[in-house]
């Protein structure tokens, strides 16, 4: 079967490609064969075993599949999320974060509970030690009360410590905060059970629960480590208070090295176990910060409300979209972009210009552009 590209239509795909992400051996990577293999998800859902070996996917892992698809039904696995307002993204479809679209292992799925925020481009991930001090806490308080004042989406993985820390300073800030969690999304399977109520506090604050595994999925060990990648990724950059040498939170702050993003570190304490992660990123490499303001230095961001409200006020043009699709963090020429877009070079120049003055995009000089 021939390559061809994604449907257009999304939404009459999306009950395929749930069922598929309820296989477990089908992560970023087998969908990406699936993807460049099959027409739809559809058809992926449906093919044979030879035909998703042509596709890539290992004569085991396919049988294995097969067998699985006996016991699962599309649109009755869309009905459980339905009951528990739960939204699936697939990873085409517009409203997909755009951020964590960059990375090179994006979910192919994202099952959301709660309200995707606007500003959901501009968000900094808070982690640190489930086991915190004083001063963690006073950390915590006088840096993520002044970063989501400011508009910045906080972004945790709703574990006990710090992270419940962060996300409860930004709710008293009423600011927005994601949860990333590493189960389904379903009310039992909320994990640990006690930050439950913690959960349904985020999402009635109108903030957002999120994950890359289907209902149903409960809190498994080594979900955790590929979770963090989803907090980084999501982010702007990472935030690091309080952290052992051998705390979860550096998984993330690697997450995000490896992602090309910003790592910030508050500095503690030679004599703290805890300032042990924190003190040591700072040695090699990551950004010490004493302050709010820091943060939103590096990353230019004075004015986020704005921001925002020009991406909802002037919606782009076809033209734009097209732009949007083949722009990326890495320079890119003029001639390039044109070919890419199959656009004219006039009609680029005039949507680049348009899309710098909306803050989308920045020039780099001599024809170059970056997503801004």
């Amino acid at each position: 079967m021939s390559t061809s590209p994604n449907p257009s239509n999304i939404t009459a795909d999306l009950p395929y490609w749930v069922a598929l992400s309820t296989f477990a051996k089908f992560g970023p990577k087998r969908f990406f064969y699936l993807r460049k293999y099959f027409p739809d998800m559809r058809t992926a859902w449906r093919a044979g075993a030879a035909e998703l070996r042509a596709a890539g996917i290992d004569a085991g892992v396919a049988a294995e599949f097969i067998s699985h698809r006996q016991t699962i039904e599309p649109e009755t696995e869309m009905a459980k999320l339905a009951n528990e307002k739960i939204k699936a993204i697939a990873l085409p479809d517009d409203s997909y974060p755009r951020l964590l679209k960059e990375i090179y292992d994006a979910p192919p799925v994202l099952y959301c509970r709660g309200e995707l925020p606007d500003s959901i481009n501009f968000c900094l991930a808070v982690v640190g030690s489930r086991k915190y001090t004083s001063y963690g806490r006073q950390a915590v308080q006088s840096l993520v009360s002044r970063l989501a004042a400011a508009g910045l989406v906080i972004v945790s993985g709703l574990a006990l410590g710090i992270d419940a820390l962060a996300h409860l300073s930004c709710l008293d800030s009423k600011g927005k905060t994601i949860a990333v969690l590493g189960s389904g999304l379903d009310r039992q399977n909320i994990y640990p059970a006690t930050n439950r109520q913690l959960a349904e506090k985020i999402l009635a604050r109108g903030g957002l629960l999120m994950s890359e595994y289907p209902y149903g999925t409960p809190a498994l060990k080594h979900h955790f480590p590929q979770r963090n990648r989803l907090i980084s990724g999501l982010s702007l950059g990472t935030l690091i208070i309080e952290a052992s040498a051998e705390s979860g939170a550096l998984i993330t702050a690697q997450c995000a090295l490896e992602q090309n993003r910003e790592v910030f570190a508050v500095p503690g304490s030679i004599f703290n176990p805890n300032s042990v992660g924190t003190n040591n990123l700072i040695k090699t490499g990551a950004r010490a910060v004493s302050c709010a303001e820091e943060i939103m230095e590096t990353f230019e961001l004075e004015n986020i409300a704005s921001l925002t409200q020009n991406q909802k006020i002037m919606p782009a043009t076809a033209a734009e979209q097209k732009m949007i699709s083949v722009l990326s963090h890495e320079s890119a020429h003029i001639n390039q972009l044109a070919r890419l877009a199959k656009l004219d070079t006039a009609t680029v120049n005039a949507t680049l210009l348009t899309m710098e003055l909306k803050g989308y995009v920045r020039s780099l000089g001599g024809g170059n552009y970056v997503l801004a």
